[in-house]
């Protein structure tokens, strides 16, 4: 696999991963468990499809990055993790209705030029 698609995929999941678990841990359920203590808690999460899938998802998106960092020097390969910011922003607005504000489009556009600067340095 190309190195741009495999740090795509690891950068993808890792996003994915988390608009999974915010989904997960914010339902009602989820929310009653954690106010009855640890066990319960652990309970719940264990039962949990969307917080178990993204930890699924952590678990791939970890596995592909080792491929990355075997190919890449960390100091270049971890530039792209700013790439998952941008992508775990987006899909928390376009999929759990999350609010874009203008405070997040110049940190995005800041993360976007330390990545070009960071990766354009290669």
């Amino acid at each position: 696999m190309p190195i741009g698609a495999l740090i795509a995929f690891s950068v993808t999941c890792s996003a994915l991963a988390q608009v999974a678990l915010r989904y997960g841990m914010r339902g009602a359920a989820m929310q009653a468990a954690m106010g009855l203590g640890a066990l319960a808690t652990i309970r719940a999460v264990l039962l949990s499809l969307p917080v178990v899938g993204g930890l699924t998802l952590y678990a791939v998106s970890a596995a592909s990055w080792l491929f990355v960092l075997a190919r890449l020097e960390v100091s270049v390969a971890y530039a792209f993790v700013a790439l998952g910011f941008l992508l775990t922003m987006a899909f928390g607005c376009l999929l759990l209705g999350e609010p874009f504000t203008a405070r997040k489009l110049v940190g995005t556009v800041a993360v976007v030029f330390g990545l070009w600067l960071v990766a354009g340095a290669r």
